[in-house]
């Protein structure tokens, strides 16, 4: 129902028309804009970064190169960091970061150098579902099996979902996942599963739903990480049905707020807010642009896209959540 609500709501927001900005539209004529990948190449946020930046060039004034480039590290972790403290504040830099970074300092992560309230977000281009999956050939063939039965995943770094999902339901429910740390990204750990070196991951739906070794029927889907199952797998199962009091699904509900920020776009703090303007409609006008919507299609991706405001709320409400709640989130996550 948040995935519904939000993309309602956002398709009106799209709609808004947005003011002029007199001389600061000249800005960034001739300038290039350096757009920030928090993942490796393959991946779907790598995917994501370079089709908005093919696009959104167009949309802003003064059409501006865009350059994309891959700021790899700690799932994510260096990029949103690099883009808090480093990045130029004038509007010639913004990121792709993952979803699941702007929960960090609320839930005790380590490594994080921002707050994303302090940030500025631009907008997603998809709301998706996180899903865990296992080879066919793995023990584990079931949300239930989990429970007595061990599933080895590989993760990346602190914040990514390939990590915090397998983490937090291990201390929520007890799911016997072995985390495999360190991978890069998660092209690489889709590698290694179908080498067989790891027996499966935690990653979004969208991003399964094209792999070649699922379509060829060697996986199988788990659960999906969402109180209200995803219209595209409504028989696969939530871990609410494992949940076994309010408190766990309280902390279930908190948790999962990742899902409602889709794949965000950021810029960071102390940038003019006629130039996060300028930015933030130009997002907009990308994602209902023609030619843009046409090449989401061949890609197979999955368009359904959020504003930068809704995405700063679904944060300000999340930092709103009581102490205790937080605190029993952070636990179970190992922190």
């Amino acid at each position: 129902m948040i995935r519904l609500r939000l993309a309602a709501a956002a398709a009106a927001a799209l709609c808004v028309a947005v003011p002029a900005f007199g001389q600061s539209a000249d800005f960034y004529k001739g300038r290039t804009v350096y757009l920030w990948i928090g993942e490796a190449a393959g991946g779907d946020y790598d995917t994501w970064g370079r089709i908005v930046g093919a696009h959104i060039k167009d949309h802003i004034p003064g059409n501006p190169t865009i350059v994309p480039q891959n700021v790899e590290g700690a799932g994510g972790l260096t990029a949103i960091n690099r883009i808090a403290i480093t990045a130029a504040k004038d509007g010639t830099v913004f990121g792709d970061i993952n979803r699941g970074l702007p929960f960090e300092p609320l839930l005790g992560g380590t490594g994080v150098h921002f707050d994303p309230r302090t940030l500025n977000w631009i907008g997603s281009p998809e709301l998706d579902v996180i899903v865990c999956t296992a080879r066919k050939d793995a023990e584990v063939k079931t949300l239930k099996d989990l429970e007595t039965k061990e599933l080895i995943v590989g993760a990346t770094g602190s914040g990514a979902d390939t990590l915090t999902y397998p983490q937090f339901l291990q201390g929520l429910l007890g799911l016997k996942f072995k985390i495999v740390k360190g991978f890069p990204g998660s092209g690489p750990i889709v590698l290694a599963t179908e080498r067989g070196e790891v027996q499966g991951l935690c990653n979004s739906y969208s991003s399964v739903s094209r792999q070649a070794y699922y379509r060829e029927g060697n996986l199988n889907l788990l659960f999906q990480g969402s109180e209200t199952p995803d219209a595209r797998i409504p028989d696969v199962p939530t871990p609410f049905e494992l949940a076994k009091s309010d408190s766990d699904r309280q902390a279930l509900r908190l948790f999962l707020a990742r899902a409602a920020v889709g794949r965000p776009f950021v810029a960071p703090p102390g940038v003019p807010a006629d130039r996060i303007a300028i930015l933030r409609k130009a997002f907009a006008e990308t994602m209902t642009d023609p030619v843009f919507v046409d090449a989401t299609k061949k890609a197979k991706l999955n368009l359904s896209p959020i504003t930068g405001q809704q995405i700063a709320t679904v944060i300000e409400n999340a930092y709103k959540t009581p102490k205790p709640v937080i605190e029993r989130t952070k636990q179970l996550m190992g922190r």
